[in-house]
């Protein structure tokens, strides 16, 4: 056997020490390595899981602390229903005739007229129609005309609009004496009879876009929010016949489903049908923008204010605040042929939600305020339940676990001319004070974001218990 050299022997056992050596540190590299571009995977899947809006699509907002008072929602938590008795005319102690009234008038020998070897006739005897608060009468039926006269045999006609049942009586009494077709002694005993059959009606249009006062749909839920839009109720129109002393809005709103849903607004409109009315209604949209034009010199950049009220549009408010009396006359709750009752839909009085929040559409409540954390509770999700709420993955994980909720909600809110402005609204400052929770109006777009620091916080608490603790376990 050949003696090996111990210079040699040690030359070759240090080199198979430097290889393995070798072999193990690669292992090690190849192992650190694996583990950052795990780590760094792991870091983008759980921003993409947690949501890392407020780094990818960051939004500059005024806090809601600071926003200016015009951008404040009007409050109507405060508001209270007007007395409804207010829509109605208050009717004469006697009926006061006019023109389309139709008595019933029986003259003894005159009408019907009788020869003198005859007996006089029988006057005939009228039952009311269905649902008519008018007591069974006598006569024969004589309409009053246009201007405002009844013609009877032998005399001319009477001007008796705007009188009642026994000034007309006398009127008559008075009249065939005047003519000398009764005596002295005829007439202290002549006693015509005139009673009243049918009473003058007025033609009325009522246009309800609120689907005759029908409420909205239960479902408050799925996108939607419970609008009908387009359906066969989103707008109905229909011809009513108001008498005499009942032609006023509260009988127009009664006839047609009673007063206004919650899904149109607080408010009557009256759209007078005679032609100077409609005139007056074409003069001031045409007057209102010539107007504007000529004071920016017809420069088409400018954007035009809001439309202001038709003043020869009668507005009845259903709602005000406490003490403040209607403004409207009592004459103006009166309705006259072909006059229109029209109550608009609230259909554009929603808000978005979107972000971190269910998107879709919701409909604002239509008799008190809604803050944004009543906004979010009514798209699904609470400031209590944010913890519940995650996309899954490391994010979820983490929201199970207890991890932080997002706390910044922004309100998009449009301004006039196509403008908008951004509210900021911290939930942690909005929870404690109600100056910070802003009242949502129509058109705003709530979205829900993390903050910087709550990303990284749950993006942390996703890889402890999703990667950390795997190593943990496997170690």
């Amino acid at each position: 056997m050949r003696s090996l050299d111990p210079a040699v022997y040690w030359g070759k056992a240090m080199k198979a020490v430097m290889k393995y050596k070798l072999a193990d540190r690669n292992e090690v590299v190849w192992a650190r390595f694996a583990n950052k571009w795990m780590i760094l995977l792991l870091t983008l899947v759980s921003c993409m899981e947690v949501g890392c809006s407020s780094l990818t699509t960051p939004i500059s907002g005024v806090p809601a602390r600071r926003l200016p008072p015009q951008f404040f929602a009007t409050p109507k938590n405060n508001l209270v229903p007007i007395d409804i008795s207010r829509l109605t005319q208050e009717p004469p102690r006697e009926y006061i005739l006019g023109n389309g009234d139709i008595l019933g008038v029986y003259i003894e020998g005159i009408l019907p007229t009788t020869k003198p070897d005859q007996a006089p006739e029988l006057p005939p005897v009228h039952f009311p129609e269905k649902d008519s608060t008018l007591p069974p009468s006598l006569g024969f039926p004589v309409p009053i005309v246009e201007d405002g006269t009844i013609s009877l045999p032998l005399i001319k006609p009477l001007p008796i609009a705007g009188m009642t049942l026994q000034q007309v009586r006398e009127l008559i009494r008075r009249s065939y004496f005047e003519s000398k077709i009764l005596t002295d002694t005829q007439a202290r005993v002549f006693t015509p009879i005139v009673s009243l059959i049918q009473k003058r009606s007025y033609n009325i249009v009522v246009v309800r876009q609120d689907g005759g006062g029908m409420s909205m749909s239960s479902q408050m839920f799925g996108g939607r929010g419970g609008f009908t839009r387009g359906s066969d109720q989103s707008a109905m129109g229909r011809a009513v016949k108001l008498q005499a002393y009942e032609n006023d809005v509260l009988h127009a709103l009664m006839e047609t489903g009673g007063l206004p849903g919650v899904n149109a607004k607080n408010e009557v409109k009256i759209l007078r049908a005679s032609r100077s009315d409609k005139l007056k209604r074409d003069e001031f949209i045409r007057q209102f923008y010539a107007t504007f034009y000529d004071q920016n010199n017809c420069n088409p950049c400018v954007c035009p204010p809001p439309l202001p009220d038709d003043p020869s549009i009668v507005k009845i408010p259903l709602r005000l605040p406490p003490g403040v009396v209607p403004s409207f006359r009592p004459e103006e709750i009166i309705l006259n042929e072909g006059d229109v009752v029209y109550i608009e839909s609230r259909e554009t009085e929603v808000f978005y939600t979107g972000g971190m929040l269910p998107g879709g559409e919701w409909p604002l409540p239509r008799d008190y305020d809604l803050d944004v954390l009543g906004a979010m509770a009514l798209a699904g999700r609470g400031v209590a339940s944010n913890m519940g709420m995650g996309g899954g993955g490391m994010g979820n994980v983490a929201m199970n676990i207890g991890g932080v909720p997002p706390g910044r909600l922004y309100i998009l809110r449009k301004t006039p001319c196509n403008g908008q402005i951004a509210i900021e609204v911290d939930l942690a400052r909005a929870i404690n004070n109600p100056r910070e929770r802003p009242l949502v109006q129509p058109g705003d777009t709530l979205i829900l974001q993390y903050k910087p620091e709550e990303e990284v916080l749950n993006f942390g608490l996703g890889t402890f218990f999703t990667f950390g603790i795997q190593e943990l376990l496997r170690n």
